[in-house]
């Protein structure tokens, strides 16, 4: 008979959830298990995004403010990223989801406009620190092509495809009567119709003057205030952009021919000049040879030199193969400047933001598919500046990456002193250009330490404290491997079609900085911290015979001796030529055995300071099939042990001594007690995926016959399983149980001391088997008073430096003792073992092996990620479900704290890379190029809007171009025109209510009461607070206004009485 906490049980049914039930089990009578006090409780969680990291995902538009020093990049999925200085930046999304197709700031306004590919224009206000659209308005009969909004104006023009143009009042964001119809435009210039409006601007010189550019190639001069055409410009091909020289006179269009044609604003005719950038100039005075379109021009001038003339595109047509570029052409010199990706938009930032001033270029911000560029015009050579932002992620395909919040204070000095040496050279001297905004206050103080694995086997570090990112080292992890030169040079690799040396897991102790990585070619990486070079003549290897068999072998892999438990780093007694197959008792002749998927180097290699490698652990194929790709590793610094297992058993090395000191096959961790039916076969006769699998760029949904799988699964099963116990089908894949094997044993042998390295006739005792629905996740150990008992760990030190002998004995006592887990059974303490799988989370008690805690976590899905985590002085159980839920869970009683749905499960690269750790922190892959942050603790929620950033900041606007005095007596300079007069409702009437449909934003004055904080917030508050007290007032002067002039008729019509009836009797009236 069992006893029951009526307490616990009470607790378990007020805290349960309808996805999750609760049930405890106590030890037998006699045993009474101890009271934990708890401190978390649920109002300790709130769920909340923080920043988001990294390059944005298919960017679509680009603007800058050249007085605030603000970047802002739009995307095809209506993301809107912001850039300042570095450190500070600020991610928006459109609830639509549509394109954006164009920015506009306000410039020192603190606005931003966004046109989007739904027709709907909307802004943005900027003052506060989180931004947020304050009006939108969506188009209903026409398509939004082109905006343009002057400097200091307030009146947006907006082109659309049917070729009119209508105006916009930014303040209000309601549109005006003027409208200027294509037809009235163009007149009898054209039988057809010109096509989408594709620019305009108006006259540097002449606000009155419109440019409009339409497609077709007609480009017209509007005069706003006549409601005419000036001139009308006529060319054969279409126009792709226009851009004005600053005094109002010439401008240049390119076309889609590669063409740039320049005018004179008062000759229509023909244009002054025609160039041809990138086109064979024929004999004869022919015309040159067609080019591909260019893109977009622009025309910036300087006081003491020649005009800049920037262009993307227009390369000839027989360049096949050659990169994008950008063609700077100055004076008579040109100079093409080759991209990495494609290029989708630039800018030429400027001295001035007065379109009628010497521009004075001093750099070119290109925004590439993949990149952001920023090129300086004012050296030589024209160098790109050092982007100080974390836009590098994805350099690689991420295909995996793990958080450490808490480290240890000298990790991150260390490692960026090591990474310092590897940056590149050749860059710009200047300073970063974009340097606008302010930081926000860190209130986290403790350093956080991201580290990612990619592709091409490279592992990246990243500094992640106080809610910014900035890269520290980067290590390449292919270094160790022969590179194969062509096909007939790698009759191994063929495991994977491409990326052998992609990272599949990551693990890592701050503590002692050893690092292991586990590669999709079924390799292990053990490396070690050192702040010296070193040149390693023999890089150390293990060869390690994996595999599972069974009936008709006579004994299991296990009790035959290891074919190659040899380093490299003496002579290998047995070495295996490729091109002969070694017999052995699963092969036949011509099959592939006892042969690595990756060759490691055999001539010296030199490291730098950083990590360094410290043993390569291969898998070997065996009778004709590959080894089968690893799916749990652990590394243990204190005992020099490295524990890694996949779907045919288990094996721990000694990185130390450079030995296997365990190779046990699934039979062997089961026994009788297997409960899976096999196939007397080697694992799997087909190919493993591709590093590419794992790195999945494309965007792509899962499919429902995917999603009933667990992702933490793999791709594929090697067997077929048949689980007589009734869970659901993901559960019976042989991978789910084979991660729960080799968790299992991996924690638990990890805790084991070098007793292991016994003779091979002696095997451990593996205790207990305990089966929980679904496979294994994460397992923890807590001490009697429900602390977090963390790894043993030794101290990092220098071990490339010679210690005498005293310091070596100290370190050699200082060990910590082995303790073998059947002498835990003489503990009279208690302990407890968290384990979580994909359905469930059990607290196990040590040393009787009850459950005395159990939760079913999910019954429709599955746990994606499981982690135990600190938090408030305490612990919990963090999980994310494919369902898009995330749950905490107390530790040890499993109470449920939180659950809040938040994202569900779209594609494989969120289940890869979700992960939690200690403060409230979380973060995944949003895109392939984005890291996205959350935290679901409460503190962290109310202190995140003093730690974000400012990006607006009060700057006084340069002052206007100083018009000389002769241009001020003869009426030279520019011409100023009162849009208010001419487009206000008084003059142009009202438009039309079918045209367009206004939306008031959530940035209302109430969503900036709740939203904004600080200085910033405060101006954005006070400035709408008085525009509304402004408008009320405005009211009521005309309210007071129309009660004088009552007031004034009536004292009038009095007068009048009293004239009329003064001189009268009182019977005359």
């Amino acid at each position: 008979m069992r006893k029951f906490n009526i307490r616990k049980v009470l607790d378990g049914l007020t805290a349960g959830s309808s996805s999750a039930s609760q049930q405890q089990q106590q030890h037998p009578s006699g045993s009474r298990e101890p009271e934990i006090q708890e401190t978390l409780q649920s109002e300790h969680f709130q769920l909340c995004k923080t920043v988001r990291h990294g390059f944005p995902y298919q960017p679509s538009a680009l603007a800058f403010d050249p007085v605030q020093k603000i970047l802002a990049v739009g995307t095809q999925t209506g993301a809107l990223r912001l850039f300042g200085r570095p450190g500070v930046e600020c991610y928006c999304q459109h609830d639509s989801g549509a394109a954006v197709i164009q920015l506009q700031f306000l410039i020192n306004e603190g606005a931003l406009v966004s046109a989007l590919a739904d027709d709907t224009l909307h802004l943005w206000n900027l003052r506060q620190k989180r931004p947020a659209i304050l009006h939108s308005l969506k188009f209903c009969r026409e398509r939004v092509t082109f905006c343009h909004l002057p400097f200091q104006s307030k009146w947006l023009y907006v082109g659309t495809e049917r070729g009119n143009i209508h105006i916009v009042n930014v303040e209000s964001f309601a549109l005006s009567g003027y409208v200027i119809m294509w037809n009235k435009a163009i007149e009898l210039s054209s039988k057809s119709h010109p096509g989408p409006v594709v620019h305009i601007s108006d006259n540097p010189m002449d606000e009155g003057k419109l440019l409009i550019g339409f497609e077709s190639g007609t480009v017209v001069l509007w005069d706003l205030k006549s409601k005419k055409a000036d001139y009308r410009y006529t060319y054969d091909e279409a126009i792709h952009s226009v851009a004005w020289h600053h005094e109002g006179k010439q401008f240049i269009c390119s076309h889609s021919d590669g063409t740039l044609t320049i005018w004179n604003v008062r000759s229509p005719t023909k244009p002054v000049q025609t160039i041809t950038p990138h086109g064979k100039q024929l004999k004869d005075g022919k015309k040159p040879e067609p080019c591909k379109p260019i893109l977009k021009v622009e025309f910036k001038t300087t006081r003491s030199g020649e005009p800049f003339i920037i262009l993307s595109g227009g390369l000839s047509y027989d360049t096949v193969g050659r990169r994008p570029c950008l063609t700077v052409m100055h004076g008579k010199s040109t100079a093409v400047l080759e991209m990495d990706y494609s290029i989708v938009d630039f800018l030429t930032l400027c001295e001035t933001p007065y379109p009628n001033d010497f521009q004075e270029p001093y750099a070119v911000v290109v925004l590439l598919e993949k990149d952001l560029v920023l090129i300086d015009l004012a050296q030589s050579g024209y160098p790109i500046f050092e982007n100080p932002y974390p836009l590098s992620i994805h350099e690689s395909p991420v295909t995996c990456c793990e958080y450490f919040a808490d480290c240890p204070v000298d990790l991150i000095p260390a490692l960026y002193s090591v990474g310092a040496r590897q940056k590149r050279q050749g860059y710009s001297k200047k300073e970063w250009p974009i340097n606008g905004g302010n930081w926000g206050l860190g209130a986290q103080s403790y350093p956080e330490i991201i580290i990612t694995g990619h592709a091409d086997g490279s592992v990246k570090f990243w500094d992640a404290s106080a809610i910014t990112l900035q890269v520290l080292y980067k290590l390449k992890t292919s270094k160790v491997f022969e590179k194969s030169r062509n096909k007939e040079d790698r009759p191994n690799t063929d495991i994977v079609d491409e990326d052998p040396y992609a990272i599949q897991i990551i693990s890592w102790c701050p503590e002692s900085r050893m690092l292991c990585v586990a590669g999709v070619s079924a390799h292990v990486l053990i490396y070690r911290f050192s702040k010296q070079e070193v040149i390693t003549e023999v890089i150390p290897m293990l060869e390690v015979r994996l595999l599972y068999e069974i009936n008709d072998i006579e004994s299991p892999e296990g009790e035959q001796p290891p074919p190659l438990p040899t380093p490299v780093g003496g002579a290998n007694p047995q070495p295996i030529p490729q091109s002969h197959p070694s017999t052995s008792s699963s092969s036949s002749d011509g099959l592939r055995d006892n042969v690595p998927c990756l060759k490691v180097k055999n001539s010296p290699l030199k490291q730098s300071p950083g990590y360094q490698t410290e043993l390569v652990i291969q898998l070997v194929w065996v009778g004709g099939e590959p080894p089968q790709q690893i799916t749990s590793l652990a590394v243990n610094s204190s005992y020099g042990l490295v524990v890694f297992g996949n779907c045919n058993g288990i094996a721990m090395v000694d990185y130390l001594q450079k030995a296997v000191l365990l190779n046990l096959g699934t039979i062997e961790l089961y026994g009788s007690n297997d409960p899976y039916r096999r196939e007397p076969r080697s694992p799997r006769k087909s190919r493993q995926p591709s590093g590419a699998g794992l790195c999945d760029i494309s965007e792509g949904t899962v499919v429902p016959e995917d999603r009933c799988k667990s992702p933490t699964s793999g791709s594929s099963s090697p067997h077929n399983s048949d689980d007589e116990q009734k869970v659901n089908n993901f559960i019976e894949k042989v991978k789910t149980k084979s991660r729960k094997f080799s968790k299992m044993v991996a924690s638990d042998i990890a805790k084991m001391s070098r007793k292991l390295s016994l003779p091979t006739d002696l095997k451990p005792d593996l205790g207990t088997i305990l089966r929980l629905k679904g496979a294994i996740l994460r397992m923890a150990f807590l001490d009697t008073t429900g602390c977090l008992v963390p790894p043993a760990y030794e101290p990092w030190r220098e071990h490339n430096v010679p210690e005498e002998k005293d310091e070596k004995e100290k370190l050699k006592k200082r060990r910590p003792v082995s303790v073998s887990p059947s002498s835990s059974q003489e503990i009279s303490e208690n302990q407890y073992a968290v384990i979580c799988s994909e359905k469930q989370a059990k607290v196990i008690s040590l040393p009787t092996q009850n459950c005395v805690y159990k939760q079913n976590i999910t019954e429709t899905s599955f746990v994606l990620r499981g982690d135990i985590v600190a938090l408030s002085n305490s612990i919990c159980l963090a999980c994310f479900c494919a369902n898009g839920h995330i749950m905490t869970f107390s530790l040890p009683s499993l109470r449920p704290l939180l659950d809040v749905y938040y994202l569900p499960l779209t594609n494989m690269r969120i289940a890869r890379t979700f992960c939690f750790t200690n403060n409230g922190q979380a973060l995944y892959l949003v895109s392939p190029t984005e890291i996205q942050r959350l935290t679901y603790s409460q503190e962290t929620c109310e202190n995140l809007q003093e730690m974000l950033g400012e990006l607006f900041t009060p700057v006084e606007t340069p002052e206007a171009p100083n018009r000389g005095f002769f241009k001020g007596l003869f009426g030279g300079g520019a011409q100023s025109l009162d849009r208010e007069e001419l487009f206000g409702e008084s003059s142009s009437g009202k438009a039309s209510r079918s045209l367009a449909q206004h939306i008031p934003g959530p940035g209302s004055i109430e969503g900036v009461k709740g939203a904004a904080s600080g200085v910033v917030g405060e101006l954005a508050r006070a400035r709408l607070a008085l525009d509304e007290r402004g408008q009320k007032l405005s009211d009521l002067e005309e309210r007071t206004a129309a009660m004088l002039s009552s007031a004034d008729s009536f004292s009038k019509h009095a007068h009048e009485m009293m004239l009329k009836y003064k001189d009268k009797k009182w019977y005359q009236f």
